[in-house]
C-alpha cells in the first residue's frame, strides 16, 4: 500500500509538535492500515456481516 505524499502531510500536521519516534511509526502504520481498510472496502473487497458473523463464532468455539 502506498500512500501520497499530500495525504500523509495532512497526517503529520495533525502531530503533537513533539512526538516519539515510536509513536511516529505507530501513528503511520495505522494509517497505512486505514488507508488499505477503505482502499478494499471502495473495491468492495470486503465480508458480509453474515459470513462475519459465522467466522466470528467458529473463533470462540
Amino acid at each position: 500500500m502506498t500512500i501520497t505524499k499530500e495525504k500523509l502531510q495532512k497526517q503529520i500536521d495533525e502531530f503533537p509538535d513533539e512526538i516519539s519516534i515510536d509513536e511516529v511509526i505507530e501513528r503511520l502504520i495505522m494509517i497505512e492500515k486505514i488507508e488499505t481498510r477503505i482502499q478494499e472496502s471502495e473495491n468492495n473487497e470486503t465480508i458480509s456481516e453474515e459470513n462475519l458473523k459465522t467466522e466470528m463464532e467458529q473463533w470462540f468455539k
